[in-house]
Order: C-alpha cells, then sequence, then structure tokens
C-alpha cells in the first residue's frame, strides 16, 4: 500500500541510508528493551519544530535538552545499581539538565553522585511506595477518582482527584483506605481521564469496525496500539479501507495495549509519520525517558505535539476499569489519537491511551509504555 508524500519521504530516507527491510516473517521467540543507538541527528526538523511549539524552546534549546536527557536516560541505569536497595526514584529536572536520584540511605549518596547524577535523600524507597501503590491498586476507585502514581520527587504516592469531586461521599471514603495504605498525597486534576478512540473519520491511518484509531510502533510483523481499539480477532482496515490484517492480541483494561500483524501488500516501516506535512522520525530503539524528559506524540487527529514526562507506573482510572503501569504527560490529545505513538528524541516511549482536555485548551495524556508491549507479546521493535 502508498500512504502519504511523507512516508513516500521516509521510505526514500530508508533506502537512501541502507536502513529500509520489508518484513513478514516468523516473530522471534523473544525481545527485550531495544538498545538506543547513536543517531546522525538528535531529532527531525518536524520533532524540534513540535518541541519548540510546544515547550516554549529555541532550536538550539531543543537540541541540548535531547542531548541532555540522551545522558540522564544513561546516568539513571547506573545510578540504580550504585542506589542498590538505597533507591528511591529518580527524575530529570529540565532547568538543571540532570537527572536526580532519591536515595534513603546518605551511606549510597557518594556512589550515585560518582555516576552523575544529583541526590536527594528520602525516607521510602522505590519498593515500599510501589507496594503503598498495589495496595491502593486492590482498592475500588469511583468516579471522582482519575489516577494514582508513585512520585519519587514527593516520596509519596499521588492520588489525583477530579476538580470538584474531593468532597463526594465515596471519594473521601476511597482517598481515607489509600491513606491507611501508607505515604499519600491528593492533587486535583482538571477532569476525569477518557480513551481517544474515535467513529469513523475518512482519510486516517487504520479502522476497526466503526472505530478509527492511530498505528503506534512497527514491530516485526506488524504494529502496536492501544487495547481499547479492538478486540483480539477483529479486522482491521487502513487508511484506504483496504484490509491490513487482524489484532493478534489486546489487552483493556487492566492494560490498554495490542499489536496487529500487517500482509496483504502492507508492509512496516521504522518510523512515525508526519501525516504528509513534514519529515516523519526514525525509530533507533526504545530506551526509556526519565521523569521530567521531553516527549513528543503523534496522531491521526493531531498530528504533533510535545511535552514532559509526569509520572510513570499510574494507575488510571476510566469508566470501563483501571489500567496499570501507565506513562504520564503533558502533551495534548483528541479523539482519534488513541494508539499513536510517543516518542523521545528518535527513541520509541509508548502508545497513547487516553487522557483529558484538548489541544486547543491543552491537558494530560497517559501512554502505555511499549517495552511492556514488546516483552508482553514476544515482539520485536522494528528499527532504522
Amino acid at each position: 500500500m502508498r500512504r502519504t508524500t511523507a512516508l513516500r519521504t521516509a521510505l526514500s530516507t530508508l533506502l537512501l541510508i541502507g536502513t529500509w527491510t520489508a518484513t513478514g516473517g516468523a516473530l522471534p521467540a523473544s525481545a527485550a528493551d531495544t538498545p538506543a543507538r547513536p543517531a546522525e541527528a538528535p531529532a527531525s526538523p518536524a520533532l524540534l519544530s513540535a518541541m519548540q511549539r510546544d515547550l516554549g524552546l529555541t532550536r538550539d534549546e531543543a537540541e541540548a535538552r535531547l542531548a541532555a536527557e540522551r545522558t540522564a536516560a544513561a546516568v539513571e541505569r547506573a545510578a540504580r545499581g550504585a542506589a542498590g536497595s538505597a533507591y528511591g526514584g529518580s527524575w530529570f529536572d529540565a532547568d538543571r539538565g540532570e537527572l536526580t536520584v532519591a536515595v534513603t540511605r546518605a551511606a549510597r549518596a557518594d556512589a550515585v553522585r560518582a555516576t552523575g547524577a544529583a541526590v536527594r535523600l528520602v525516607r521510602y524507597d522505590a519498593r515500599q511506595l510501589d507496594a503503598v501503590k498495589k495496595r491502593i491498586d486492590a482498592l475500588s476507585a469511583p468516579d471522582g477518582v482519575g489516577s494514582w502514581h508513585v512520585d519519587p520527587k514527593a516520596n509519596k504516592v499521588v492520588v489525583n482527584v477530579v476538580a470538584g469531586h474531593r468532597d463526594d461521599n465515596d471519594v473521601r471514603t476511597f482517598l481515607d483506605r489509600a491513606r491507611g495504605a501508607g505515604p499519600v498525597a491528593v492533587r486535583q486534576t482538571a477532569a476525569a481521564p477518557r480513551t481517544f478512540a474515535a467513529g469513523t473519520v475518512g482519510g486516517d491511518p487504520y479502522y476497526t469496525g466503526n472505530v478509527r484509531c492511530s498505528i503506534g510502533f512497527s514491530v516485526h510483523g506488524g504494529f502496536v496500539t492501544a487495547g481499547h481499539c479492538g478486540s483480539t480477532g477483529a479486522a482491521v482496515y487502513g487508511w484506504d479501507r483496504s484490509y491490513i490484517g487482524n489484532f493478534q492480541g489486546s489487552s483493556f483494561p487492566g492494560n490498554d495495549y495490542a499489536w496487529v500483524n500487517v500482509g496483504s501488500g502492507w508492509w512496516t516501516v521504522p518510523v512515525v509519520l508526519g501525516w504528509g506535512t513534514v519529515p516523519d522520525q526514525l525509530v533507533r530503539g526504545s530506551a526509556e525517558a526519565p521523569v521530567g524528559a521531553s516527549v513528543c506524540r503523534s496522531g491521526s487527529t493531531t498530528h504533533w505535539h510535545c511535552g514532559t514526562v509526569l509520572a510513570k507506573n499510574e494507575t488510571v482510572n476510566y469508566s470501563q476499569g483501571a489500567v496499570h503501569q501507565m506513562t504520564k504527560t503533558s502533551v495534548c490529545a483528541q479523539p482519534g489519537d488513541s494508539g499513536g505513538s510517543f516518542i523521545s528524541g528518535d527513541q520509541a516511549q509508548g502508545v497513547t491511551s487516553g487522557g483529558w482536555g484538548n489541544c486547543s485548551s491543552g491537558g494530560q495524556t497517559w501512554h502505555q509504555p511499549v517495552n511492556e508491549i514488546l516483552n508482553r507479546y514476544g515482539l520485536r521493535l522494528h528499527t532504522a
């Protein structure tokens, strides 16, 4: 199938650098975090432009930030090992351009600093906070509770309550039980989260039934996307309504991920689309960006938008049920963007799940981390 001028440009670029290969063979038996590989440039002009627009940066500032975030991602792995059982989480400080690591024992601070990270002493380690969150996950959350996650900077589990609902009896009961689980902070969110699937609209990347969603990332043999977009076995059709394949696996709620096999004349390429308006971004790996790092999203409704990673391992309370291990961002999205790509530099991050707000007034969006999807289904990311 032929897509758009942008995709043809992306394919030409891939052919010129000798990295494009057609897919269609058997799936690999296992998968892991795809290692980062050095890129010739920090990002495509489209991604840099979106960062300038959405984060208020100059081009030089955007390039410098991406370089600092790549360094922080490498430092985080070393710092976690240096902290050992005293590790309390980490976050990227955009103003200072460095990673901060929380530790519970001063004796580990020098070893962590030696990796290049800043250090903050805290009371609770990451395992203690994860245990608190797990106990809260076991509770039944009412509609007025939007989500909850471990916040390493606050050294607590943060519960986000929808504005105007904090005094609801069922919300107050939930918060009392949550506080009984351990250290909890309550914050207000503007609106309840919702998924971003949409009814049929022409000229978009794929359809299943009367739902339009967005392709996430190419894997060898297909692509990954959001689970709420279709159930296992459902047929998938492309932008031109021709048959692509079927949902080979899908999970929602609890999780929000799925993968679709690709055939019938379609193929996969390791790019995030610019939807016919800008050059596309090559995908070179799936190294996870830290909290505080910049991240951009591409979707069939609102195209490129950028923001920052706000939290990881957050439980999101959709009306259909809770979804676990999500990453929260300040990026906006709208119906039809579901399943689309979240990328930091040239590293795949996850597929769009849902959020609140829109790209006119702003909002927040969650994504399901891509490495979890790859490992769950034994898939291998298609990289340039």
